[in-house]
């Protein structure tokens, strides 16, 4: 059984930072591009962040200088650093990853369980 499992998050002021953290565990056959998504309350959830494989990255407009995405793929983790993070940003975070598994013939977007971000202003 694969599962992503996030940490991180929590309550900062405006200007401060906090970092996220997806780490991936069971048996991956190829793991490819993974991301961020968020979710404000009441709100659509949007793409924050995405690293493809090769380690290429886009971010949205509204994170762009601020947000930093990595990944680790000896731990089968991906990151978010957020910096200089505004009141606009509180949103329930999300990691995801495209990969195949042991087992599953394709490969499918598999989702963390989500992580509550509050910045107060």
């Amino acid at each position: 059984q694969v599962q992503l499992v996030q940490s991180g998050g929590g309550l900062v002021q405006a200007g401060g930072s906090l970092r996220l953290s997806c780490e991936i565990s069971g048996s991956i056959r190829r793991l490819n591009d993974m991301a961020w998504y968020r979710q404000p309350a009441g709100k659509q959830h949007e793409l924050v962040a995405r690293i493809t494989s090769g380690g290429n990255t886009n971010y949205a407009d509204s994170v762009e200088g601020r947000f930093t995405i990595s990944r680790d793929n000896a731990k089968n983790t991906v990151y978010l650093q957020m910096n200089s993070l505004k009141p606009e940003d509180t949103a329930v975070y999300i990691c995801c990853a495209d990969m195949a598994v042991v087992g599953v013939q394709y490969e499918f977007r598999y989702w963390g369980q989500g992580s509550q971000v509050t910045v107060s202003s």
